[in-house]
């Protein structure tokens, strides 16, 4: 959406169709509740259908089933998104991930699957939308939920670090060459609460550890990432395109702060 000026609510998405891809759980369904809760059409998509509809304000999204790193089915959302509504206006390329695995074992295939799904399957999404934004008289927006692991050392998780790192990357070079009418944005999102948070943290012990070594004293949630998803969505930023935005609860303070007393240092 390229256009300067706004009547009435600038958060307001009556009228716009938006695609989140993973939509049906953790930081997802946040997203899509949150564009739900505004008043827009939302199209959700993932392998598997969600255990209940993904809903909020009497609104629920629609869910088309899609391996995100298959192009064919890939542009069959995008289809049903456009069949239903005649338009796409906001893509959300959520869905990614990966579980931990030592660098030195971890299998060329596991990689392959691991790149494919973080940013292959992202461009591919990008490539789905651009014709369809390109012939809106105000474009749209390409939201790329990156994440810190590209900015800074990754370990067990080199393959998804890499991946995130590209994915800022083509952010920045799909802006320069899709600009004006589409904008194009990373939220670099920091470490949150989501339902596979145990697999990395431990219980909530190690929860509320992990999140003592942030600035903020905590980790997120994904209501929390949903705001800004909103906001970049929205007229609000509408300066604002080929850029990463930092969405980390203030960053993890440098280790060395504690590393004499094996305390994290922390402002009075």
């Amino acid at each position: 959406m390229s256009d300067d000026t706004h009547s009435g609510d600038p958060l307001d998405m009556t009228g716009r169709t938006v695609i989140v891809t993973g939509g049906t759980k953790g930081l997802g369904k946040s997203i899509a509740q949150r564009f739900l809760l505004h008043g827009a059409d939302v199209v959700i998509c993932a392998r598997r259908e969600p255990e209940a509809p993904i809903e909020a304000a009497g609104r629920t999204a629609t869910f088309v089933a899609c391996d995100v790193r298959e192009p064919e089915q890939v542009s069959a959302v995008v289809t049903a998104a456009i069949d239903q509504t005649g338009r796409v206006d906001i893509l959300v390329n959520n869905a990614g991930g990966a579980p931990p695995a030592e660098s030195a074992t971890v299998s060329p295939r596991f990689n392959e699957k691991i790149v494919a799904l973080n940013l292959m399957a992202p461009l591919n999404f990008a490539q789905a939308v651009h014709d369809q934004m390109q012939s809106q008289d105000d474009g749209g927006v390409i939201i790329n939920i990156a994440s810190v692991s590209g900015t800074r050392a990754n370990p067990a998780g080199v393959a998804y670090g890499a991946a995130k790192a590209g994915l800022i990357n083509a952010t920045q070079t799909l802006a320069a060459e899709w600009g004006p009418k589409i904008r194009v944005i990373a939220p670099v999102v920091g470490l949150i609460v989501t339902e596979e948070a145990h697999l990395f943290y431990g219980d909530e012990a190690g929860i509320a550890a992990v999140g003592e070594t942030l600035a903020l004293g905590r980790m997120g949630v994904p209501d929390e990432i949903a705001d800004v998803i909103l906001f970049l969505a929205s007229p609000l930023a509408r300066w604002v395109s080929g850029c990463s935005i930092p969405v980390h609860g203030g960053g993890e303070l440098p280790s060395y702060l504690g590393a004499s007393t094996g305390e994290v240092a922390k402002g009075s």
